[in-house]
């Protein structure tokens, strides 16, 4: 079942995080499905923490972005945005290099609330994080 409430491309949900914290860690959208979005962020030094190894606060800055930009995509924008009330991350594996990647699902899409599932895998496919994002759905 398709979730999204507009016809959406991977073009214009990049050019969203333009000039932001996306833009800045690198993080790009390369895949949209019927309901769930993947992203992508390079592990590098704009990601890692000084033991050379990714970063647990950019693992939760990937899950935060692919899980809200999804939550926003899933409602009506002209009547309401979504903003995160909770996420939480639990660390599986420490990735150093390349590229980990992110998909997100929805558990629940309410009226008032969505809660996101999102896990984080490295090139390999090993799982590195498994997050959950709660969002709060606000009227505009």
């Amino acid at each position: 079942m398709r979730i999204w409430h507009n016809e959406l491309t991977l073009e214009a949900v990049n050019a969203r995080g333009k000039n932001t914290m996306v833009e800045h860690v690198g993080i790009e959208f390369t895949e949209i499905g019927d309901d769930f979005m993947v992203a992508r962020m390079p592990v590098d030094n704009r990601t890692k923490q000084p033991l050379g190894i990714m970063h647990g606060g950019a693992s939760c800055v990937l899950a935060e972005t692919v899980g809200s930009t999804a939550g926003n995509y899933a409602v009506d924008y002209t009547q309401f945005y979504c903003v995160g009330l909770d996420i939480n991350t639990n660390h599986i594996r420490s990735v150093t290099e390349g590229f980990v990647i992110a998909t997100a699902k929805p558990f629940h899409l309410g009226r008032s609330t969505q809660v996101w599932g999102i896990e984080i895998v490295n090139e390999e496919k090993k799982l590195i994080s498994v997050n959950r994002l709660t969002m709060a759905v606000l009227a505009r």
